[in-house]
């Protein structure tokens, strides 16, 4: 399984990991940096193309996918 980097945002970075076994598509995970182990470590594995390009595109849907509950879509006052 060859990773391949399509974009980085620290603390993210967006990556396909091969290919499904159950449909021959993509791999698309987002991946999320771990100071500690001072390694990416999988956060969210992507439904499809769409919602991976989305989550390059929209930083804040990136923060909105992070199961740590990162503040995201904060409204201006």
């Amino acid at each position: 399984m060859k990773t391949i980097i399509h974009h980085e945002n620290f603390p993210y970075r967006y990556v396909e990991c091969g290919i499904l076994e159950i449909n021959d598509e993509p791999d698309y995970r987002i991946q999320k940096y771990n100071q500690y182990s001072d390694r990416y470590q999988n956060m969210y594995y992507c439904d499809n193309r769409m919602q991976f390009d989305t989550a390059i595109e929209d930083f804040e849907y990136t923060k909105w996918l992070d199961p740590a509950g990162v503040p995201c879509y904060a409204k201006e006052n």
